[in-house]
């Protein structure tokens, strides 16, 4: 990886797993949920980054376990020179100014008790950043920003659509003037008409506020168009990581080559004549992953090292990291 400077988050060998247990007094661990084994990335200052993947993959626990909201079993998170996990108290708390999270979905993510007033600036007062008297200043000119009107401070949730309420947890993640921020599938549960609306106005704060996006999603045309770089996960580990455009036309992973497969194409003639790659059977279970490779049960081009050695996650091109034995074959 980079060893540059302007690195704001550097994510090592990170792992979550939650552990499955069994009766009702003495509980005893039986298992675990493999979530996240043994990623590694990092965010450079400004950009975006895109997660993609299937549902189940570990996108959402891997946004999670970065801002700590899920502790990690293993590994570090390096943030502003600060490895969150080893992180307390009063030092965590005073990180979490710095980094928010957008939450999936509008309607779970906000409490239906409160007022948009009260919701924007909650986090101004836990962190003790202005008074009480300012926060109704500093809400207004947060919903201006976003696209609504401040007079709608004294509203509650389920008085909005969905893309307003998105607009809302945009501003609340603002509130606390933060340089990087988890989008977590911040688009999957609105309207098509109103996700293009949603992803231009992060684009916007981004240019104007310095932001560094981790954006999650599963809608590939949209991460295309809105990251500088893409990584794409398979049952809780990164398989490829790659510029965004570098990976839409050169995918060197048969997973990431049958995801870009299913993106539709205006065009009905270039449309007929892609070879659409068909995955057979599902994806295996997190609490017990295949052996070597995990991408091995559903790969077109699997033989017998696959189910034996894990492939490394290397550099097969500069800037493009791949985890395939035979990833050259596709350079």
């Amino acid at each position: 990886m980079s060893k540059t400077t302007d690195v704001l988050l550097r994510v090592s060998k990170l792992v979550k797993h939650f552990p499955i247990k069994q009766g009702i007094i003495f509980q005893k661990q039986t298992g675990a949920v493999h979530a996240v084994d043994n990623i590694s990335f990092e965010v450079k200052q400004g950009e975006t980054l895109g997660l993609v993947g299937e549902s189940g993959c570990g996108k959402s626990t891997t946004g999670r376990a970065v801002l700590q909201l899920h502790r990690p079993t293993s590994g570090s998170v390096i943030f502003d020179g600060v490895d969150l996990v080893k992180a307390k108290g009063n030092d965590l708390r005073h990180m979490r100014r710095k980094m928010q999270m957008i939450f999936q979905d509008p309607y779970a993510s906000l409490n239906p008790r409160m007022t948009v007033g009260e919701i924007i600036g909650e986090p101004m007062l836990i962190h003790k950043i202005a008074a009480q008297n300012e926060i109704e200043e500093r809400v207004a000119n947060l919903l201006n920003l976003v696209g609504l009107n401040p007079a709608f401070s004294t509203r509650y949730p389920h008085e909005f659509s969905g893309g307003q309420r998105q607009r809302v947890g945009v501003a609340r993640a603002l509130a606390l003037q933060p340089s990087f921020i988890v989008c977590d599938e911040p688009i999957s549960a609105l309207d098509v008409s109103i996700q293009a609306q949603v992803v231009n106005l992060l684009e916007d704060l981004q240019e104007q506020f310095g932001l560094t996006y981790l954006f999650i999603a599963h809608d590939l045309s949209m991460v295309r168009h809105i990251s500088n770089r893409i990584a794409v996960m398979y049952l809780g580990i990164i398989v490829e990581l790659a510029d965004s455009e570098e990976l839409y036309l050169k995918p060197l992973h048969p997973y990431s080559q049958a995801l870009l497969s299913a993106v539709p194409i205006p065009d009905p003639i270039a449309s007929a004549r892609r070879e659409r790659v068909i995955l057979k059977g599902d994806v295996p279970s997190p609490v017990n992953p295949p052996s070597g490779c995990r991408f091995r049960t559903r790969c077109p081009i699997a033989e017998s090292i696959c189910a034996e050695v894990q492939p490394d996650f290397r550099e097969a091109q500069p800037g493009h990291f791949v985890a395939c034995h035979f990833a050259d074959q596709f350079i």
